[in-house]
């Protein structure tokens, strides 16, 4: 005769090999990064090499007789000099043979105002070009009308480049602080998308093997207890096994990183393509981010530890939801309660990495509901003390353990319910049985 330990390692196995020899979970674990990497590849690429675009032409109307060849000078693909009246314009207009024009009065270069005439909309491209070239202008000629030295114009154009520097017992060395807060936000919503799909792939196995009356075999020789516990381990480990395998494949690809930015930008003018003049970006800095950016080991394993206790956490609640309908359209109102707390930590990211060491990121993120998603967020983007990192590991554990407690109530009565669609106070029925 079995044991209870032998049970659930029994059911352990089952939910694994079942889920790792699918399909959808080979298909899954192999394109997913590289799925996510396409994503990011084409929002950076976009970003870069949009910035500022517009896909209108703009007329001038110049009063001052100097700003507008200027600016037809830098971009004559969006501007073009115009000696139509503001009434002609307008028809154009209307009757859409024109995009838009501007109107540089003839004080422009003291008042710095200008009204642009369109047809509506058009987008933050569109704005953000007009604005960057007549700025950048208006200031050299604020300045040549002062007399300014040559020396002086240029020192005013140069911008300003700010390059982070971390201090550690080695000495210093870059710290990539915005590459490491983009880091936090990608992880952050890594396990807020693992919890969801594992915890609802968890809910609609138990739904399934109720529907189908399976459970009603099941429980003749395991106890729900086991029958719960087991299925949200095995179902977890697929989980593990499909981190681990992305966590490879991201070791790797930095690894190779270096040699891949070589390959790919070797003989390109990276800041002549993005159009950003102030902000040079040398195929140097590329490689070399590739070369000397590392993730630390610790983020490694807090993000597993993160993965896995949010999972725990929020699928053996999703179980109880399971058991507790017959069909999965009948759950969307039970799992409300279930998918809110992994919805409004979401909306805290921003705040989080903004302000990774302050009270409201500190707090909110020892919340144990919060703990997964946000923690993980400033632990990869900033040195977060040792003390709230052990505080938010007990206060997760205790969560499990009280919510797979919960669970287990929920779960033992409502797997043999059959018919009825129950409501929040039948949930609490069950739960006070003995």
């Amino acid at each position: 005769m079995k044991t209870k330990g032998n049970k659930i390692w029994t059911i352990i196995q089952h939910e694994y090999m079942i889920k790792l020899k699918s399909r959808g979970f080979l298909l899954g674990t192999i394109l997913a990064p590289l799925g996510i990497v396409l994503v990011y590849g084409i929002i950076i690429a976009v970003a870069i090499f949009s910035q500022g675009e517009t896909s209108k032409k703009i007329a001038i109307l110049d009063y001052t007789g100097e700003i507008g060849n200027e600016l037809v000078a830098r971009d004559s693909s969006k501007f073009f000099i115009t000696n139509k009246s503001e009434n002609e314009l307008n028809q154009e207009i209307l009757d859409k043979t024109l995009d838009g024009y501007l109107v540089l009065n003839k004080d422009f270069i003291q008042t710095g105002e200008a009204n642009v005439y369109t047809s509506g909309g058009g987008g933050l491209g569109f704005i953000t070009s007009i604005e960057k070239n007549a700025e950048d202008i208006i200031v050299n000629k604020r300045l040549n009308e002062i007399g300014a030295d040559k020396s002086i114009i240029e020192l005013v154009n140069r911008g300003v480049s700010i390059t982070t520097k971390k201090v550690t017992e080695q000495g210093t060395k870059d710290d990539y602080s915005e590459v490491l807060a983009m880091l936090g936000y990608v992880l952050g919503f890594m396990i807020y998308g693992l919890m969801f799909t594992y915890g609802s792939f968890v809910m609609r196995g138990v739904i399934e093997e109720k529907a189908n009356r399976i459970i009603e075999v099941i429980a003749s020789s395991a106890r729900p207890f086991e029958i719960m516990f087991g299925k949200v381990v095995g179902i977890g480990a697929i989980g593990l096994t499909q981190v681990l395998f992305w966590i490879i494949i991201l070791i790797i690809l930095f690894a190779a990183g270096g040699s891949i930015a070589t390959m790919f930008i070797s003989g390109t003018d990276v800041s002549s393509m993005s159009g950003m003049a102030n902000e040079q970006v040398s195929q140097n800095q590329i490689i070399n981010f590739f070369n000397n950016f590392s993730i630390s080991p610790w983020v490694i394993i807090a993000f597993i530890f993160y993965f896995l206790s949010g999972y725990f956490i929020y699928s053996s609640l999703f179980a109880a939801v399971g058991s507790a309908v017959d069909q999965e359209q009948d759950a969307s109102q039970l799992s409300m309660p279930v998918t809110l707390p992994i919805l409004i930590p979401i909306m805290f990211i921003p705040n989080v990495m903004s302000n990774p060491d302050g009270m409201i990121s500190t707090v909110l993120s020892l919340i144990p509901f919060f703990t997964p998603i946000l923690m993980i967020a400033r632990i990869a983007a900033s040195e977060v003390p040792f003390w709230q990192i052990s505080l938010s590991i007990v206060l997760v554990i205790a969560t499990f353990l009280a919510c797979l407690w919960f669970a287990s109530k929920i779960y033992r009565v409502g797997i043999l319910m059959y018919g009825k669609k129950p409501t929040f106070k039948d949930i609490v029925k069950w739960f006070k049985l003995d």
